[in-house]
């Protein structure tokens, strides 16, 4: 960030009176420019004793297999947001059973939601975000080939709950170097 969006000066990057944290802030007409941790919305598809993994037509991690997810858009509320991207990615629908767990990936100032989602059928098909579309039993996921610690976090949280019976929503942090 170069220049202030409210009136085009240069902007500063420091401590301000008031603040907690250092910010960026425009001198001239005083705006604090904040910036916030990205939204990230995600659902793990299930059918009957199976999930659905979408293997990434798209970088990062291109070719690895994901639960179908990305980007919270403005004016989206998250569980819209989660069905969004499990409809944009496999062209399926589904209903929201819960929230399944929050991630917050620090190092990229990311907060991963995952939703658990009943899906309506199956009918899914292959988009650009998705260049192959499987249905898993525990015991088939290629978890050396799963894009993405949060995926990691909430497939292995989702069949230890299946195993014990739990509905609890999960918490974690990824945070290597982060002080």
């Amino acid at each position: 960030m170069n220049f202030c969006s409210n009136c085009a000066h240069p902007i500063s990057f420091g401590p301000i009176e008031g603040e907690h944290l250092p910010r960026f802030h425009c001198e001239s007409c005083s705006t604090i420019h904040y910036q916030n941790p990205r939204i990230i919305v995600s659902c793990i598809p299930i059918w009957e004793d199976k999930i659905m993994l979408c293997r990434r037509g798209i970088e990062p991690q291109l070719g690895f297999w994901n639960i179908p997810g990305g980007f919270l858009e403005n004016q989206e509320a998250i569980e819209k947001g989660a069905l969004r991207e499990m409809f944009e990615e496999t062209g399926c629908e589904g209903t929201i059973i819960r929230l399944h767990s929050v991630y917050s990936v620090l190092p990229v100032q990311q907060v991963h939601t995952c939703f658990l989602v009943r899906m309506n059928n199956l009918n899914y098909h292959l988009t650009p975000e998705s260049t192959e579309i499987k249905m898993f039993a525990e015991t088939d996921i290629p978890w050396k080939e799963v894009a993405f610690i949060s995926n990691k976090f909430a497939l292995k949280r989702f069949f230890e709950d299946r195993r014990t019976g739990s509905s609890a929503t999960h918490l974690g942090e990824f945070a290597p170097f982060i002080a």
